[in-house]
């Protein structure tokens, strides 16, 4: 599936969650180091895959492997 033939996906996060997450993305973004550093964080990582779950058919797709290729071919930098 062409890039422009997908859909956007769109959910809401409580605003707990999202500080919560938006922190742990900082942390990453700054040291390049993955960690929880409180259950909290673990539980808006379980909630947000939970919500993935909810919207996301393509990991059900026989052809997911590809499409997941696909997908980090578009998003990383150009070399």
């Amino acid at each position: 599936m062409a890039p422009e033939d997908q859909p956007d996906v769109q959910f809401k996060i409580t605003s707990d969650e999202a500080i919560v997450l938006f922190e742990f993305l900082q942390r990453f973004s700054n040291t390049e180091k993955l960690g929880i550093e409180d259950q909290a964080g673990e539980r808006a990582l379980w909630n947000l895959c939970c919500v993935f779950e909810k919207y996301l058919v393509m990991p059900f797709d026989k052809d997911y492997p590809e499409l997941l290729r696909e997908a980090r071919e578009r998003l990383r930098d150009e070399p």
